[in-house]
């Protein structure tokens, strides 16, 4: 048996009152070489109702004044449950099964009973402490790393050090187990993962150092059949709908029916070329394509020999100022034969980089459509300058090739030196190669027998339904790329991780989804609202905790846990921990 401290006096659906005696105001009680808390708040006390021992949590306590006479008065103790579970046969069952009825005994729990609340810790994964209790918490891995899980907590409240700990304690203990089973790959926004954390880098780790501004940096590789996509080219180039995207559709399809034939793109360019200054429909922009393609192709006789061409308004032809010659339409045309057709004719493609033959392609299905009409130059042209701005980054940072890259265990995508647009645009290429690969691999395979792991860092930055910087189609498409992975991702073994400083302004289908929360302290109103809202298992106590949570502490709730937590996270050591510590500026200033 235990300690009695009170009775039940009410049971309004799951809020149980307890009026407790008047000794039981204790800190600490020992009986029978066994040690008891006294009734406090989010401490644990039984209720017995028959052979079952209720299992509820104090979440508050008030004073009920009873006059004993008209000069003295006492007071009596009553504190608010709300139950969150039952032993049976001394095991521990999490839900609410059964509530008690008036006048039931409440007992203090012990402390070996608390424990076993909490449930037997696994040694090889403790990764911090319960606040009040505490009792070592060990990660469930089994049923942890299975689900999607969100990290969340303002700056500087140990987000980063919490979402470190957890896959640090995972690789320390199931390295050797992963072999090809599985993949994890860390979105780094601020660079805090690309050195020792985690595991360190060698033959199981890799690490991409994106550099936009100089180029000197790491290239990702990437697959022709995620690069060459009209839907992401139409994305990537802000394409309009009704002339810009059918135009860059033309190209791609263009590109796959004709890819497994040998100079199908020389043959291609060549014939352009030709048919445009051997048009009888001649325009002015013709110099310009011709120039460009030239240029791209490395042809240059036939660049410098376009320089030399001029547009006559009058007669609306292309012809040479300085010897009169006009280019008056024709494969016999004099002018064409004697300047053009040898030089045409020679023309070689050499291997092009995937940006170059994707502006190449541009410039010479544009050539081609003026030639028969199909689209106005003034249409197009914006999309040829947002491409050539556009492509310029993406060359820097992306490696586009048919070989399959040789896969690590953990790889490290660092964008701390990547313009905004790569910041943006970089996470949906990287979430549509990775789900499409995973997709093929586990697709006849139920349950899947490999698992994927992405882990975006301030997944704010590219999971906002608030951000008016971008536009609209494009910050569209990656949430509905994001939102099909964390609605359907876990059929395929593939998982999200999210840590973010404002909840509030990730998408809430995105924020609906997740099954598991590590919440550290969070003050906005709308953070904690997203919050009570989202969380079904997420108590009124813990939750009024969150805004004064101190640093390295996290509420910890969802379906791997049989009861919301409040645990104390044990800070990394120094060479493990991110690269996000506070600048420490009296040594700064010293």
């Amino acid at each position: 048996m235990s300690i009695e401290v009170g009775e039940v006096i009410s049971v309004k659906g799951t809020n149980i009152i307890v009026e407790l005696y008047e000794e039981s105001n204790m800190e600490t009680l020992f009986y029978n070489g066994e040690r008891f808390s006294g009734v406090s708040i989010q401490e644990f006390i039984l209720i017995r109702r028959g052979f079952k021992d209720i299992v509820a949590r104090v979440q508050g306590e008030y004073l009920d004044e009873r006059f004993k006479d008209e000069e003295n008065n006492f007071y009596i103790r009553k504190v608010e449950l709300i139950p969150i579970g039952y032993f049976e046969f001394d095991e521990f069952h999490e839900g609410i099964k059964h509530l008690p009825m008036i006048r039931d005994i409440a007992y203090l729990i012990s402390e070996s009973q608390v424990k076993s609340i909490f449930g037997k810790p696994d040694e090889s994964f403790i990764v911090g402490e319960t606040l009040t209790e505490e009792i070592p918490v060990s990660l469930p891995w089994q049923k942890l790393f299975n689900t999607h899980i969100g990290v969340f907590g303002n700056t500087g409240s140990g987000k980063s050090n919490t979402l470190t700990n957890l896959y640090t304690i995972l690789f320390k203990n199931k390295l050797d187990k992963f072999r090809d089973n599985s993949h994890f790959v860390i979105l780094d926004f601020n660079g805090e993962y690309t050195k020792n954390q985690l595991i360190s880098e060698g033959a199981n780790k890799k690490v991409y150092q994106l550099d936009t501004r100089t180029g000197d940096g790491d290239r990702f590789p990437l697959t022709s059949d995620v690069f060459w996509d009209d839907e992401l080219f139409g994305i990537l180039f802000k394409a309009t709908e009704n002339t810009q995207k059918p135009f860059l559709s033309r190209i791609v399809s263009g590109r796959n029916k004709y890819k497994d034939r040998p100079d199908s793109l020389q043959i291609y360019v060549k014939l352009t070329v030709e048919r445009a200054l051997t048009s009888i429909a001649q325009k002015k922009e013709f110099v310009d394509l011709i120039s460009t393609i030239s240029k791209l192709v490395k042809a240059k006789g036939l660049e410098l020999k376009v320089k030399e061409l001029g547009w006559h308004g009058q007669q609306s032809k292309l012809y040479f100022p300085n010897s009169n010659e006009y280019l008056s339409g024709g494969i016999n045309d004099s002018a064409y034969r004697n300047n053009f057709q040898n030089l045409v004719q020679n023309l070689t493609i050499n291997k092009l980089s995937p940006f170059n033959e994707l502006m190449l392609r541009i410039n010479t299905q544009l050539l081609a459509d003026l030639i028969s009409g199909f689209v106005q130059f003034e249409h197009i042209q914006p999309l040829l300058k947002r491409v050539d701005a556009s492509l310029t980054a993406l060359d820097r940072v992306f490696n586009v090739s048919d070989e399959e890259t040789e896969s690590r265990l953990l790889s490290v995508i660092s964008l701390r030196k990547t313009n905004q647009e790569i910041k943006k645009v970089l996470p949906l290429l990287l979430a549509k190669f990775y789900y499409g690969i995973h997709k093929k691999k586990v697709i006849n395979q139920s349950p899947p027998r490999k698992t994927f792991h992405l882990i975006v860092d301030e997944a704010h930055n590219i999971l906002s339904t608030q951000s008016n910087r971008e536009h609209e189609s494009w910050k569209d498409y990656r949430l509905e790329l994001f939102e099909e992975i964390i609605k359907e991702g876990r059929k395929f073994g593939f998982f999200l991780t999210l840590s973010s400083q404002r909840p509030a302004d990730i998408s809430p289908t995105i924020m609906s989804q997740l099954h598991n929360f590590f919440i550290h302290r969070l003050v906005n109103d709308r953070d904690l609202k997203l919050l009570e809202n989202t969380i079904s298992s997420l108590d009124g106590l813990s939750q009024q905790l969150i805004p004064n949570l101190s640093k390295g502490c996290a509420v910890v709730t969802g379906t791997s846990f049989d009861i919301p937590m409040v645990v104390q996270f044990y800070e990394m050591k120094k060479e493990s921990r991110p690269d996000s510590d506070d600048i420490d500026i009296g040594s700064l200033w010293n």
